[in-house]
């Protein structure tokens, strides 16, 4: 079966989609999963822009919301057919994940009763009618309603693709937040730990563009010019969420405008290069960080540190990365060495979760979200 997986990621600069040849097994862990093709589109600056200020804005117009929801569908259904010419294959079925508006994986008090909430933005109702086959999205609520915290959900893609027998993998995804899914040699599915590591390339982008008014530090550049301040990473890696055990999840609600406003603030008078060099080594240190205190006490059980994203295309934050994870006995591989572009693996996820999905079979890992029971993740949108 043919599936095109669509992604857009908390940094909210554009669509990821991929077309996924996926072949069935009797077991669900030997799926064969071949990449066809994938390309990026990014949101047109308006649309950016009203993505960022309804996941940041404390009251957002409903109206504008609904509207937004309609919006970001064509887009998605325009950025599946366009990869379908490009690569003259046609999808028999799409699995998008959707905007992430808001995720609150930890209950709170709300009327009354305690919730976890989340929202994905892109009506897959309007996806499956441009495009003309069915569209699974909405993944993280049926996790959340079976108890976990609704994310990550890329480690069903990580056990089957990543898993050895010999050799124990940490793989790290760093797109706007970093998360990780760690399996020891020879780990089954309910031994995998994953979690959120912290930001990934949110906080260096908002402050790259706060102080110097690009979208993103390209190549690392201006942070390989700067000195990561000591004292703001202690104090910063010294708050609640890095400290918290997993399972556990993050995004804007944790590192996005507020958090980057104090981020700055603590900075001081710094040189604007050294701001933007922490914010680089803040993601660094909270994944080497984590890793250290949440997965490889056991150093031994971990050999290579498989990292994916869009934080692969920064080389200065990759040799900090490399260097501060050498101690912990990890060496840096790129998930492209396994058959599945950095750029592309978070929609390849997608499409293989609605592959589960269609095929009426679970793909959260309860030992990664905290899950009571295995779930069939998402709702389909008919022709």
């Amino acid at each position: 079966m043919i599936v095109a997986g669509v992604m857009s990621g908390t940094s909210a600069d554009g669509i990821n989609t991929a077309l996924v040849r996926i072949s069935p097994a009797r077991d669900q862990a030997a799926l064969k999963i071949m990449l066809i093709g994938h390309s990026g589109f990014a949101y047109p600056p308006k649309v950016r822009a009203s993505v960022l200020a309804a996941m940041n804005s404390a009251r957002a117009s409903v109206a504008d919301l609904s509207r937004l929801n309609f919006l970001l569908a064509e887009l998605y259904a325009e950025a599946v057919l366009a990869t379908q010419r490009q690569f003259h294959v046609r999808a028999e079925l799409i699995g998008c994940h959707g905007q992430t508006l808001y995720h609150q994986g930890e209950a709170a008090e709300f009327l009354g009763r305690k919730l976890a909430v989340t929202w994905q933005s892109g009506e897959g109702s309007v996806i499956a009618a441009r495009a003309g086959v069915p569209v699974v999205s909405d993944f993280r609520p049926a996790d959340m309603a079976a108890g976990g915290k609704g994310a990550p959900l890329v480690p069903f893609l990580d056990y089957l693709v990543y898993r050895d027998r010999r050799v124990g993998r940490i793989v790290q995804n760093i797109g706007g937040i970093a998360n990780l899914t760690a399996m020891a040699a020879g780990a089954s599915a309910d031994q995998v730990v994953a979690f959120d590591t912290g930001p990934g390339n949110m906080v260096m982008d908002a402050v790259t563009d706060r102080l110097f008014g690009k979208p993103y530090d390209r190549d690392g550049r201006i942070a390989a010019s700067g000195l990561a301040l000591e004292n703001v990473l202690r104090e910063t890696l010294g708050s609640r969420f890095f400290r918290q055990k997993p399972p556990k999840t993050a995004g804007r609600e944790e590192f996005g405008r507020e958090f980057v406003g104090n981020f700055i603030r603590g900075c001081g008078r710094a040189k604007k290069q050294d701001v933007v060099a922490t914010a680089t080594a803040l993601t660094v240190r909270s994944i080497a960080d984590a890793i250290a205190r949440f997965v490889t006490k056991k150093t031994l059980l971990y050999r290579d540190l498989v990292v994916s994203g869009g934080g692969t295309l920064n080389p200065t934050l990759m040799a900090a990365l490399a260097n501060e994870v050498k101690p912990l006995g990890l060496r840096l591989r790129f998930s492209d060495e396994f058959g599945i572009p950095s750029e592309a693996k978070e929609a390849v996820a997608f499409a293989l979760l609605a592959y589960q999905t269609w095929n009426r079979q679970s793909s959260n890992v309860p030992s990664a979200t905290g899950a009571r029971r295995p779930a069939i993740l998402g709702k389909v949108s008919y022709v």
